[in-house]
């Protein structure tokens, strides 16, 4: 026999011989009732005759029924709530308020007068007294339960039936089951079918007289273990691919930690700048200060802030270098673009360039749902001559249409280090109006001078967030559940492949 013992013993054979016997077939419910088993133990044994091949047919039916719930079996075997109360009252009558003291009292009750079994005389001394108002009753409740619970429901009207459901004595319940007939192949006897071709059947020749189970090449295999990349990662090769199809250079970004001279004063911003403040800054303790620049660069960049210059008056004020060696985390990748960008200065003959970045930059920044203190910044960044504010809405439509994003609107801001400056808008289909989605503009003389480029050469640049996209396209609403020690592994696991709808 194929089935180890505890199977057989539970009639998994005698099933083969109801098989036999029965002309038509069998149902799997009368089936495990006649043999007095549990129906899911005749629904094993039926997957597992299937697998043998055609010994049985099996039909998957469904069938609905009435059972009795536990407060319906207990009815049936104690009477109902209502009669349980006329019983309880006597002749002589009961204190209504001794009466709502049993168990059943309150429900009966209610019952009970409905059924006019019952009566109230409220003027009696001590309070409202119950009497009988009939002889005698008939309990129809427990009746038909009892009737239910015999297999002659058929004997019951729907509209009673759904009485007793209402008051949850009674419910439907739908039963699966096959009805099994006799296969091609059948036989009370089964031979076990070998899984495996071992070494010992081959050298003994005994694999001849084997029967081997056939091979379901249309099967799922094992999935491997491996790892899962975090949808951030997901959504950042999706970006990055945009930029190569656009024919950028990606940048070096694998310094977190920058001097204040390369993250805020080489970008034209002054040192008395709210953004410089401990409050929306990270400063290192230790090492706490840079000392290599390079000092032509510096003692330019030094003079356009305190003295002005290339057209412009500067920020007139005390430019120190003590304030500009501080170490700090970098508070965006535009520093990336700025040392980039004077290293382009450095060539001899200048050539036309476009870089972009995206990775980590770190802010000073209240926690809540939207904000961390450390993100992802994607920067864009094209150099060549004569690039004008179109030339920039250009690129970025272009950007965009490849994300996607279509709807785009421009609207007028400010940056210490661009000018003209631009945030960009887009229409957002769900929300019905028009959401932030980047920033914008034309870097400043008074930053791209300094570093030694042409005067001719106009930089444009663009940056956006990575998690906003990303919490949008994975519906995630809450930016703690992305990144940080609360983020789900099982969502990392689960997380579909990002392709961003170009």
């Amino acid at each position: 026999c194929l089935f180890p013992c505890s199977m057989a013993d539970t009639g998994v054979l005698e099933l083969l011989r109801l098989i036999e016997k029965a002309d038509d077939g069998v149902d799997s419910v009368d089936a495990a009732s006649r043999l007095g088993v549990d129906h899911q133990v005749v629904v094993g044994a039926v997957k597992s005759l299937q697998s043998l091949g055609d010994i049985i047919s099996a039909e998957q039916r469904s069938s609905k029924h009435w059972e009795l719930t536990e407060e319906g079996s207990e009815i049936a075997k104690q009477g109902s709530y209502e009669a349980r109360v006329f019983s309880a009252v006597p002749l002589e009558g009961l204190a209504q308020s001794d009466l709502m003291k049993l168990p059943f009292g309150k429900i009966g009750f209610s019952k009970a007068m409905s059924n006019r079994w019952i009566k109230v005389d409220k003027a009696q001394e001590g309070g409202p007294r119950v009497y009988r108002s009939v002889d005698s009753v008939v309990d129809q409740v427990r009746e038909k339960l009892l009737l239910l619970q015999k297999g002659s429901g058929s004997q019951l009207e729907d509209k009673d039936k759904n009485e007793l459901k209402k008051r949850k004595l009674l419910s439907e319940v739908t039963v699966k089951s096959y009805w099994i007939g006799k296969g091609n192949s059948f036989s009370t006897t089964i031979t076990k079918q070998e899984t495996e071709l071992t070494p010992e059947m081959i050298a003994s020749g005994s694999w001849k007289e084997k029967k081997f189970k056939p091979y379901n090449f249309e099967a799922m295999g094992v999935a491997p273990d491996c790892g899962h990349l975090h949808p951030l990662m997901k959504v950042r090769t999706q970006f990055r691919q945009i930029f190569l199809e656009m024919g950028f250079t990606e940048m070096p970004t694998n310094n977190f930690i920058e001097s204040s001279f390369w993250n805020f004063d080489s970008l034209f911003q002054p040192q008395q700048h709210p953004a410089r403040d401990q409050h929306d800054t990270f400063f290192l303790s230790d090492p706490a200060l840079s000392h290599e620049f390079p000092q032509d660069y510096l003692e330019r960049v030094k003079r356009v802030h305190s003295e002005g210059g290339y057209g412009s008056q500067g920020y007139m004020y005390d430019w120190k270098i003590e304030e500009a060696q501080k170490n700090i985390l970098r508070t965006h990748t535009t520093a990336v673009s700025a040392r980039m960008l004077y290293k382009l200065a450095q060539q001899e003959k200048f050539t036309p360039v476009k870089y972009f970045s995206i990775d980590r930059v770190f802010r000073n920044e209240t926690l809540d749902a939207t904000h961390l203190a450390e993100f992802h910044q994607i920067e864009g960044v094209v150099a060549d001559y004569g690039l004008t504010l179109g030339d920039l809405m250009g690129i970025l439509h272009q950007f965009f249409t490849k994300l996607g994003i279509t709807k785009l609107r421009f609207k007028p801001a400010y940056n210490p280090y661009t000018e003209p400056s631009m945030e960009v808008f887009s229409y957002h289909e769900g929300l019905k109006k028009w959401v932030e989605v980047g920033n914008s503009g034309v870097f400043r003389p008074e930053m791209l001078l300094p570093m030694g480029l042409p005067e001719d050469v106009s930089v444009i640049a663009w940056g956006l967030s990575l998690e906003r996209p990303t919490m949008i396209k994975y519906g995630i609403n809450n930016i703690r559940e992305l990144v940080g020690h609360k983020v789900n592994l099982q969502m990392v696991y689960d997380g579909p492949i990002c392709r961003l709808d170009s």
